[in-house]
């Protein structure tokens, strides 16, 4: 016969609803107490019964995720710090790779608790928003949705990475990454590049915006090392638009024997602890990871108890310098 909750609290010596919260890992119950129950409930082989909770509670204890890449290291790194706070929590993840539409529509089919939606990379849903029973939360750019959304500020990220290099004496400065103007993600960092380079009095042309096909290590490889093998229009300072182009940068610089930073500066955006352990330490922008999976997972957990949150949720980007960036020679 299984062991189920009520003896679980008869062994510990606390009430059903005590032992329910401590399995939740409810701030409600104290470490001493939850750390007593979770000793009990192991050493007495107790399996929740996931079904029966969702019963009881009218909650499937599950977060839908629609995923826009499998390949970019930036989302997977934020994905999986969202998955261990959810954890924490009793959540389930499922992730979906499918189109949003579709993957929205097939999480309401199941009732999972809430949706985490990475902006649509296409712009499908910036005029008109998928209709879902259950609550959603993007990640991406607030002006784009009607649901509540999470925005890391990508144009501001880049526009402290144009001021940090102009600090630094740099002029001839270029952004590499998705410049097309069908990412509306991608297109917010160049509208900073642009935007904060004429600021400072330069204009930007056409062989300052480098153009990769996509975000990942290849594209910025291929793209960069064309750039760069034309000497008489090479930068002094790249800006780069994600930590995979940046891969690829780096693996051209090092085939043609450029010296970072003597000859040549980068900035990265995607503000993840990755960049630091790059061969060259990068210089970076953007909202610290960890920052964004917490606040990502607090809203996450509040519409999951269809609490009400703030529609737009703002977060402040920061430049961490460190040693792939120096003063112009």
């Amino acid at each position: 016969m299984s062991v189920t909750i009520k003896d679980v609290a008869k062994q510990a010596g606390v009430s059903f609803s005590t032992v329910s919260k401590a399995l939740r890992n409810s701030p409600l119950v104290t470490e001493k107490t939850k750390k007593k129950i979770l000793n009990v409930a192991k050493e007495m082989g107790y399996q929740p019964n996931n079904l029966a909770r969702s019963l009881v509670s009218k909650k499937m204890w599950t977060i839908g995720v629609v995923w826009p890449s499998v390949e970019r290291v930036t989302l997977s790194a934020l994905i999986t710090q969202i998955n261990i706070r959810l954890e924490k929590y009793s959540y389930t993840t499922l992730l979906s790779i499918n189109k949003v539409e579709s993957a929205i529509e097939a999480f309401n089919r199941i009732q999972v608790d809430a949706i985490l939606v990475f902006d649509d990379l296409e712009g499908t849903f910036i005029n008109t928003a998928p209709i879902s029973n259950v609550p959603l939360l993007y990640y991406g750019i607030s002006d784009h949705q009607i649901y509540p959304t999470v925005d890391a500020n990508r144009g501001k990220a880049i526009s402290l990475a144009v001021e940090h290099l102009i600090h630094l004496g740099h002029e001839h400065i270029t952004y590499i990454g998705d410049v097309s103007t069908k990412d509306p993600l991608q297109e917010q960092k160049v509208e900073g590049f642009i935007k904060t380079m004429n600021s400072f009095g330069i204009t930007v042309k056409d062989h300052m915006l480098i153009r990769t096909n996509n975000m990942d290590l290849y594209s910025g490889y291929s793209s960069a090392k064309k750039a760069l093998l034309n000497e008489s229009e090479r930068p002094t300072a790249v800006i780069c638009g994600s930590y995979d182009i940046t891969r690829g940068l780096l693996r051209a610089v090092n085939e043609l024997n450029i010296n970072i930073p003597d000859e040549l500066s980068i900035i990265s955006y995607d503000h993840i602890p990755q960049m630091a352990e790059l061969n060259i330490p990068v210089t970076a922008v953007g909202v610290p990871l960890m920052t964004i999976a917490d606040y990502i997972t607090k809203q996450l957990l509040l519409l999951s108890e269809k609490k009400e949150i703030p529609n737009v949720i703002s977060l402040d980007p920061e430049l961490i310098i460190r040693s792939s960036t120096s003063n112009k020679r």
